[in-house]
């Protein structure tokens, strides 16, 4: 199971947020760069970064912290927020992300979204599945929908998605632990290689979620507090 740190940029800095709720962000640093050459330290390869002023946009905004991160690290980056046009993708890609992750677009326009897993390969195109009570939310989690999360994701697997970051809001920067007993049912689904974001509070937590078969892990508040120690990540990549 890969490990994935996320960084969240808000006005260029280091955030994280508690349920999606952008009044409640608390600023961890302001210097992403810094806090990826620290993760890359201590073994981590794979960086989940996103832009959350683009997800309340109409377009991705910090692109060029993507672009220095990419050129300063050898990190795989998977970057999300905002994208929502076919110039917002192009602009993700050259400015160094190794894949883009699309929540919005895939709920407010299938075909284009459609398109670009068509275009580009599943292994470049990752879904990202954000719900609030099982209902797909959108618009950095300011708008919810009546879609079932699963049935979403199900339906886009169809349409030939394999990548899917499932993040359940109301864990979301609240340490409770990962919503284990959804990615449970998610996994039903043969063809999906899940990566479980939110809640996640421990090393056994990290063991469960591995256990039951997700591709890879976000971790974010619990790294930043102090909770989950690089050096605990450091030795549980070299296992896994």
């Amino acid at each position: 199971m890969r490990i994935i740190p996320a960084i969240d940029i808000i006005e260029g800095k280091c955030v994280r947020l508690s349920k999606g709720d952008y009044n409640t962000k608390k600023v961890y640093s302001g210097s992403p760069l810094d806090v990826a050459k620290n993760f890359e330290d201590h073994g981590i390869e794979y960086l989940h970064l996103v832009d959350l002023d683009g997800a309340k946009s109409k377009q991705i905004i910090n692109y060029k912290i993507l672009e220095l991160i990419a050129t300063k690290t050898q990190l795989k980056i998977d970057f999300g927020g905002g994208i929502k046009s076919n110039n917002d993708l192009r602009i993700a890609f050259e400015s160094g992300a190794q894949q883009i992750t699309g929540g919005s677009i895939a709920v407010t326009n299938t075909a284009l979204f459609t398109e670009w897993i068509g275009k580009y390969g599943p292994d470049k195109i990752i879904l990202g599945a954000d719900a609030k009570n099982r209902k797909i939310a959108t618009h950095g989690w300011t708008e919810s929908s009546e879609m079932d999360v699963v049935d979403f994701i199900n339906d886009y697997s169809a349409l030939g998605i394999e990548y899917v970051i499932c993040t359940d809001i109301a864990k979301d920067g609240m340490l409770e632990g990962s919503s284990n007993q959804l990615y449970n049912e998610i996994l039903k689904n043969k063809y999906i290689k899940l990566i479980a974001s939110g809640g996640v509070n421990s090393m056994r937590n990290l063991e469960q979620l591995k256990e039951i078969g997700c591709e890879g892990a976000i971790i974010g508040k619990a790294i930043y507090e102090g909770i989950i120690e690089l050096k605990e990540l450091e030795k549980f990549i070299i296992t896994c």
